[in-house]
């Protein structure tokens, strides 16, 4: 597999512009089209230069295998990799604009219970450029452009866990924040870990003042570590002082998401406690009716039930909403389509 020249920064694009031989102003030029989206091949430079990147880059690092769209306007994308593997992300369309759900890394080793893209484990991490093409080529498909983007937020929330790849993570993060770029800003991206506390601690002190938000699903260690392996190793007063510690850093309020399981923690005792854990804290909860993956035995609780789950916490002061369920007519839980996708081919899991 060759190099991923999006991983580049303008600084590097121009030394090896320099060491191409060409001119200065065509790093510019380089850089402004691929944040356009576009491949090396269809880069405005001479045929010599697109030579040099194409022997030495992938001409496209990511590309749309698949799109499935939803009666509610979702889309599913399934992209496929230049070394061949297989992830996937989701646009969904809002009245305040268009998020676009990326990934991470190909599969991944968290283990949730819930999440199909644990099924096969982690294949590899993705590369900032990686990360940073799926926002692009989606950015570009549906008409958006550097000035009047279609893709106005991002969350990290697709396959793989952002804190598990931090490098990258935060190199993409610089990247696409960055003016000279795509220009989103930190406030409208939104980072979805697991609670892996270290890494949490680390990211405070980076300087990127994006919403966190922590997959939460249970109120005791004990219930938390029958869905999340990772409850393991880090504890919710552990998670609870990264969070406050990313606040005090940031002035970010931090956001749990708490997906409703029937007969695991959606019941009124759940609610009441998780109440009692988050009073006083600067946080917003994320309640999702579970999306259902066929290969789990979990089942996500009534829309009643929910309903009531939500009232409970407000009563008590705590912030919180409900999310409204998108793209389920398409698989709209993280992983279904890729796993689908390789049932279909059967494909080993590097895809």
């Amino acid at each position: 597999m060759k190099e991923i020249l999006q991983d580049k920064s303008p600084e590097e694009i121009a030394a090896l512009v320099k060491e191409a031989g060409e001119k200065s102003f065509r790093a510019g030029q380089v850089y402004l089209g691929l944040m356009q989206g576009k491949k090396i091949s269809e880069l405005p430079v001479s045929p010599a230069l697109r030579a040099f990147f194409l022997e030495r880059f992938e001409d496209e690092p990511v590309r749309i295998l698949r799109t499935l769209e939803a009666k509610d306007g979702t889309k599913k994308y399934l992209f496929a990799l230049a070394g061949g593997n297989v992830i996937e992300g989701v646009l969904m369309k809002y009245k305040y604009g268009n998020t676009q759900c990326i990934s991470t890394q190909v599969g991944c080793r968290m283990g949730c219970k819930f999440c199909a893209s644990t099924l096969n484990g982690l294949v590899r991490n993705l590369t900032a450029g990686e990360i940073l093409s799926q926002a692009l080529i989606v950015n570009r498909t549906e008409g958006g452009t550097l000035k009047d983007r279609a893709v106005t937020n991002l969350v990290l929330m697709g396959s793989g866990e952002p804190f598990d790849n931090y490098e990258n993570v935060v190199r993409f993060l610089r990247r696409v924040t960055d003016a000279q770029g795509i220009g989103i800003s930190a406030r409208n991206i939104s980072l979805s870990t697991c609670g892996i506390v270290p890494k949490m601690m680390q990211f405070a002190e980076e300087g990127i003042p994006l919403n966190l938000t922590v997959s939460l699903h249970a109120v005791t260690d004990e219930e938390r570590a029958r869905t999340m392996p990772v409850a393991n190793a880090y504890k919710i007063a552990d998670i609870l002082n990264a969070c406050a510690h990313y606040f005090d850093k940031t002035g970010r309020r931090y956001i749990f998401e708490y997906s409703l399981i029937a007969g695991e923690n959606a019941d009124e005792a759940h609610a009441i406690a998780l109440a009692k854990l988050l009073r006083g804290r600067p946080c917003h909860v994320n309640l999702i009716r579970l999306n259902e993956v066929k290969e789990r035995t979990l089942i996500a609780a009534r829309e009643q039930e929910a309903q009531r789950f939500l009232k409970t916490l407000t009563d008590r002061g705590i912030s919180a909403t409900l999310r409204r369920s998108m793209g389920s007519d398409i698989g709209g839980a993280c992983g279904q389509l890729r796993a689908s996708y390789l049932e279909e081919n059967d494909a080993p899991s590097g895809g």
